[in-house]
C-alpha cells in the first residue's frame, strides 16, 4: 500500500512537473505570436504607406517610371509573403525578410533618385511621408529586436532541462531570428566626387 501511494505521489509531481513546463512553453509561444503580430503591424505600415508616396512622386511628370515601378512591384511581392508564427521556420523567415528588405531597396533607390528634382523634396506631402516613413523603419527595427527577444526566451525554455522533455513531448521546435541583410557588416562608401 505504501508502494502505491509512493507510486501516486511520484506521479502526482511528474504530472505538476509536466503541466508547468507545458504552460511555460505555450506562454513564451504566445508572446512570439504576439510580438510576430507588431513586427507584421509595421512592415504593413510600411507598405500602407507606399501608395502614398508613389502617387505624390508620381505628380512630377518627368520622374522615373522605372523606380516606381520598381517600388510598386517589391510592395506587392512583399505584402504576399505571409508566415504563420506557430509553425515559422528560418527559411520562411529568410523568404519574408527577403522580400521586405527588396521594399527597402526599392524605397531606398526611389529617394536617391528624388535628390534630383528639388521641387518634389521641397513638396510638404512629401516631406511628410518621407518622414512617416523614416519613422516606420524605426518601428519596425525596435519591433524586430523585440520578436528576436523573445524567439531568444522561447528558444531557450525549449532548450532547458526538463522543459526540453516537454518539448519534445508536445512538438514544440525552435524559433528563427531575424537576421542582418547580408552584406550590413560592411560600412556604406561615401563617395563625394
Amino acid at each position: 500500500m505504501k508502494k502505491l501511494f509512493g507510486l501516486i505521489i511520484v506521479a502526482v509531481a511528474i504530472g505538476f512537473a509536466l503541466m508547468s513546463s507545458y504552460n511555460g512553453l505555450v506562454q513564451a509561444e504566445e508572446k512570439i505570436d504576439s510580438v510576430w503580430a507588431n513586427v507584421e503591424s509595421q512592415y504593413q505600415h510600411r507598405a500602407d504607406l507606399i501608395p502614398n508616396l508613389v502617387n505624390t512622386v508620381k505628380g512630377q511628370a518627368n520622374f522615373e517610371q522605372e523606380t516606381l515601378t520598381s517600388v510598386i512591384k517589391a510592395r506587392s511581392q512583399a505584402t504576399q509573403t505571409k508566415i504563420d508564427p506557430t509553425n515559422m521556420t528560418e527559411d520562411q523567415l529568410t523568404q519574408f525578410q527577403q522580400s521586405q528588405n527588396n521594399i527597402g531597396s526599392a524605397l531606398s533607390r526611389l529617394l536617391v533618385t528624388v535628390e534630383k528634382y528639388p521641387e518634389l523634396k521641397a513638396h510638404d506631402g512629401f516631406m511628410n511621408l518621407q518622414a512617416q516613413l523614416e519613422g516606420v523603419e524605426n518601428r519596425i527595427n525596435v519591433a524586430r529586436n523585440k520578436f528576436n527577444e523573445a524567439a531568444r526566451e522561447y528558444n531557450q525554455k525549449v532548450r532547458q532541462f526538463p522543459a526540453k522533455f516537454t518539448a519534445m513531448i508536445f512538438g514544440f521546435k525552435e524559433k528563427p531570428y531575424f537576421k542582418s541583410a547580408s552584406g550590413a557588416e560592411n560600412a556604406p562608401v561615401v563617395n563625394f566626387n
